[in-house]
């Protein structure tokens, strides 16, 4: 998510994990497991709760990906089966981030000392929020933003293009013009309501394929994410024209196809791959 401070951005990360579907027993012993070999004990109470963990910007790549002397889990697997949010994105060291890459792909985080190696288990949903420049007011109608297009473009070249062509779904989050805000009236769906359309779409892809849409295989997607012709067409212009990669290709299907789960639909068709689409653009502006 992209956008000037106090658009809500925190707020929403926070609300992600009341929206996905519950934890089933394997998920959750696996949660509670990495969580006793770090903190020492589980706290019974989280049982069954998604984890959300949000470190610090300031944070290590140690802090992050499990590490020491005896090597212990870092943050991204204690968010197992849950959310790890990284807020202010851009302001974490570059080399902190790189090494989300291998468990973005793979699931799984190889740590490996002189004396040992330790593996653990990375399966967890990245969320990121970070401002649109260095000052945060890029196009807010505040007018406020005087920074430079070299200064943006720097600002933004902090996050690495092979991180971010892992990053399915890139959003803007613009703010709120204030006479909207001022009459604003609490007409959005609850986490609840949408937790079941969520789990309703979770349901079909395990009846489907016996896994979720994001652990498809390349030979998977061929299989469950075919297109027709027309939708076919569609997804070669758009991998021409925004200069996409064979990864970026086969993440368009996979969440092309959890968007056709979601409204029901058995068929990706063309509204579903330009929506698909139109997620991966940010980081072609």
């Amino acid at each position: 998510m992209i956008g000037p401070p106090g658009t809500g951005k925190s707020m929403l990360a926070a609300r992600f994990p009341g929206i996905l579907p519950p934890m089933t027993e394997v998920e959750a012993l696996e949660s509670a497991a990495i969580q006793s070999l770090s903190y020492g004990h589980f706290n019974i109470q989280n049982w069954k709760k998604r984890p959300f963990r949000s470190p610090h910007h300031t944070a290590s790549g140690v802090a992050l990906v499990g590490g020491g002397s005896h090597p212990r889990p870092g943050e991204i697997s204690l968010a197992m089966h849950g959310v790890l949010f990284l807020d202010e994105l851009a302001e974490f060291d570059r080399k902190v981030l790189e090494v989300l890459r291998e468990p973005l792909e793979s699931g799984k985080i190889t740590i490996s000392r002189a004396a040992r190696q330790a593996e653990f288990p990375a399966q967890f949903q990245l969320i990121a929020a970070m401002n649109p420049c260095p000052c945060g007011y890029l196009g807010h109608s505040n007018g406020k933003c005087h920074c430079t297009a070299d200064q943006i473009s720097r600002y933004r070249a902090r996050i690495s293009g092979p991180l971010l062509d892992r990053i399915d779904m890139q959003i803007e989050v613009p703010a709120i013009p204030q006479d909207e805000l001022m009459h604003q009236r609490t007409t959005g769906e609850k986490s609840s309501m949408i937790r079941t359309r969520v789990t309703e779409s979770h349901r079909r892809q395990l009846e489907r394929q016996g896994k979720t849409n994001n652990r498809l295989s390349v030979k998977e997607i061929d299989k469950f994410c075919a297109l027709e012709t027309v939708s076919e067409n569609l997804l070669k212009q758009a991998i021409s024209r925004l200069s996409l990669s064979a990864r970026a290709y086969h993440r368009i299907l996979k969440v092309a196809r959890t968007i056709a789960d979601a409204a029901g639909v058995e068929k990706i068709n063309n509204q579903h791959i330009a929506e698909a689409i139109q997620y991966r653009r940010l980081d072609k502006h």
